[in-house]
């Protein structure tokens, strides 16, 4: 990796990663680090290029981002995490329990998709709108060039097979908004490829974790704690 992710380390026991959605930082979950470091060392991310992570060089995808983490974990001598991802994050905890499952433990994915039509399309045409536009103003904006790498992680990507969800083994928990900015379909259809989840829809929009902490952190707590060995 060329360049070092900040996060956020607070807590002891086993390891919570947590990984925030596009654009934003591991801030977005400053009541999840209170909640959970009480039980769990928690190692909140900032994700290449978003808050205090540098961009560093080379591809910006959530691919990408999925190597960084490993690369984290390993520097941090983690062997194994609970990773809770939003949003992008969801995406990125997906690719990564893909590609490495025997570092999963639990995987909490909260407004995932698999691809882009996971999102409905009053929220992805604005996207793909405004990818359009930073695309033409990135030819003499440095700012535009940042505002179309992030649109295009929306715009572009996942791109990951529903079948393939079955290749993951790990306990689950699929939890979205009932009004979320991803489809409630899609989101159903996440829960039913992956061999060992619940899904859990609470009355919210797609920033329950911020908004509805309480319901949001009893749901992933429970999961938790199933699967949590206590000394």
């Amino acid at each position: 990796m060329d360049h070092q992710l900040y996060a956020i380390d607070k807590g002891h026991g086993e390891v919570l990663v947590l990984l925030h959605g596009n654009g934003e930082s591991s801030d977005y979950f400053a009541r999840q680090i209170d909640f959970f470091s009480a039980f769990y060392r928690v190692l909140a991310v900032d994700t290449r290029g978003h808050g205090r992570s540098p961009r560093g060089t080379g591809p910006f995808t959530l691919d990408r981002f999925a190597d960084d983490l490993f690369t984290f974990l390993t520097e941090h001598g983690v062997t194994r995490a609970h990773i809770l991802g939003f949003s992008d994050g969801g995406n990125i905890a997906l690719l990564f329990a893909l590609k490495y499952p025997e570092h999963v433990g639990c995987l909490i994915l909260n407004g995932a998709n698999l691809n882009p039509f996971g999102l409905k399309l009053s929220v992805l045409l604005p996207i793909w709108l405004g990818w359009c536009s930073a695309t033409l103003r990135a030819l003499f904006s440095e700012n535009a060039i940042r505002q179309k790498e992030l649109l295009n992680l929306m715009a572009a990507e996942p791109n990951i097979r529903p079948v393939s969800l079955r290749r993951i083994a790990a306990p689950s928990l699929v939890i979205a908004g009932n009004r979320d900015m991803i489809r409630r379909r899609h989101t159903k259809k996440i829960a039913r490829y992956l061999p060992n989840s619940r899904l859990v829809i609470l009355d919210g929009t797609h920033f329950i974790a911020s908004k509805q902490s309480k319901a949001f952190n009893d749901a992933v707590y429970s999961l938790l704690e199933e699967h949590t060995s206590r000394e």
